[in-house]
């Protein structure tokens, strides 16, 4: 594989045609692996003069975030240096110039701003279910099994089993694994393709990994942020929700309140993400497992803007519908409040339509006009249906059917497909609302006077 690796990074230098294996932006284990496992089978199998080169479809900068592949790799003796990653080819530029042919792994629509691209679409694989309206024109290989890697392994099983060495069985066989949850049956993700695959590398190497012991240390990796910065922390696992210009950062973040909480300049960080997104509000969701894998859940709230974090916290403290059960943390500083979640039951997908309820609440509360009475805000019951309408979700990557696993959800899946609302809605400044609301004020002070005379 490392040689492999080589010759295609001098392949990416060199004006030639280039046949580009292309993960999906999430770029999880079972994207990455897909990619390098399919690119190295068709460059093996396949009698054409293009270079076939898998491409990771993430910044080289975000790796860190991604635990389990930063440590699969090591452990497989793959050195990142030899990975190529979407900001290092111009896929653009080698479409303009004829020279690129791509093949989609582990997804089969891009997204907006790839568009230019979908004519160099000549074949798909996945393993999520088809999108007929936007699926490319070309050969599309789609079934529903718990990981695309399984895919692969089939491919090269059935297509070419000789180039299957020790190091690529293993990282398919390491990834099958931790995307079926260690083939457990009572998670019920794992279909009888994935275990027969898994059964098969096993019997043509007797020698890999027991599966405990390979989903244990993935799973450990996944979740380790020891080693990350604050900044990737939060980037790590992140929703956001928008109203009217308004945005929310929701990270789901790995460690105990306390320990985040004294993270060295944790303030000057937090305010710095929040600028340099353009976020109001940030709600960081600290999630640790206690002895018997049982979540504890804390929560902090981070916003510059009093009105808006008085009006987030009411709305938490006092919610339901669930009741949260929220006990505050002192804090130390005027702009965040802490808490820790008596209620562990409430997940992240339960708590996001709260935040949707406070933020309009903060609306309600900024645009009634004197003298009329408040409408109570959106309730629960409307801010749950507009969650669950069909083809218009409120929040990226938020199924109907996501629930929180027994462990953390891979993360950044949210990227993966566009959202009506991911560029948000026209940015309004505090000083434009009040402006506004001052106009209306003086507008019904003004009707009232002249109806009087």
């Amino acid at each position: 594989m490392e040689d492999y690796l080589q010759a295609c990074r001098a392949a990416v230098q060199e004006s030639r045609r280039l046949h580009v294996v292309l993960g999906n932006e999430a770029c999880d284990l079972d994207s990455m692996v897909s990619a390098l496992a399919l690119a190295f089978y068709l460059a093996k199998t396949t009698e054409v003069e293009d270079v076939f080169v898998p491409v990771l479809n993430i910044k080289r900068s975000e790796l860190p975030l991604r635990g389990d592949s930063v440590f699969f790799l090591q452990k497989m003796h793959i050195p990142e240096s030899l990975l190529i990653f979407r900001d290092e080819i111009d896929l653009h530029a080698l479409r303009q110039a004829g020279y690129l042919t791509l093949t989609l792994v582990d997804h089969h629509v891009l997204p907006p701003s790839d568009a230019a691209l979908e004519g160099a679409v000549a074949q798909v694989l996945d393993h999520r279910p088809i999108e007929q309206k936007r699926c490319p024109p070309c050969h599309v290989s789609v079934e529903l099994v718990g990981s695309c890697t399984t895919l692969v392994t089939e491919r090269i099983l059935q297509g070419a089993p000789e180039i299957l060495d020790w190091q690529t069985a293993a990282l398919l066989h390491g990834t099958i694994i931790l995307d079926c949850v260690n083939m457990d049956p009572n998670i019920g993700k794992a279909t009888p393709k994935d275990k027969k695959y898994v059964e098969q590398l096993e019997a043509l190497f007797p020698d890999l990994p027991e599966r405990k012991d390979i989903f244990d240390s993935l799973q450990k990796a996944k979740f380790d942020v020891s080693g990350l910065t604050t900044e990737q922390m939060l980037r790590k696992d992140q929703k956001t929700i928008t109203r009217q210009g308004l945005k929310v950062a929701i990270s789901a973040i790995y460690v105990d309140l306390e320990a985040f909480l004294q993270r060295s300049g944790l303030i000057a960080d937090l305010r710095a993400y929040c600028q340099a997104h353009s976020y109001d509000a940030l709600v960081a969701m600290t999630i640790v497992f206690n002895p018997h894998n049982e979540p504890v859940r804390q929560l902090a709230i981070f916003c510059p803007h009093a009105a808006l974090r008085m009006t987030i916290c009411g709305v938490l403290e006092h919610s339901q519908s669930p009741s949260l059960k929220l006990t505050p943390v002192p804090s130390s500083h005027p702009n965040l409040q802490a808490y820790l979640q008596g209620n562990t039951q409430v997940s992240r997908k339960k708590f996001l339509p709260l935040l949707q309820e406070a933020l309009s609440a903060y609306f309600d509360s900024m645009t009634v006009p004197s003298g009329q009475p408040e409408t109570g805000g959106v309730s629960r019951e409307q801010v749950d249906k507009e969650l669950d309408r069909a083809g218009t979700p409120l929040i990226p990557g938020l199924s109907q059917e996501e629930e929180d696993p027994p462990l953390p959800p891979t993360p950044m899946n949210s990227l993966v497909d566009e959202c009506p609302l991911d560029q948000g809605l026209p940015k309004l400044s505090a000083e434009a609302i009040f402006e506004k609301c001052s106009q209306l004020s003086l507008s019904q002070s003004t009707s009232a006077s002249l109806s009087k005379k």
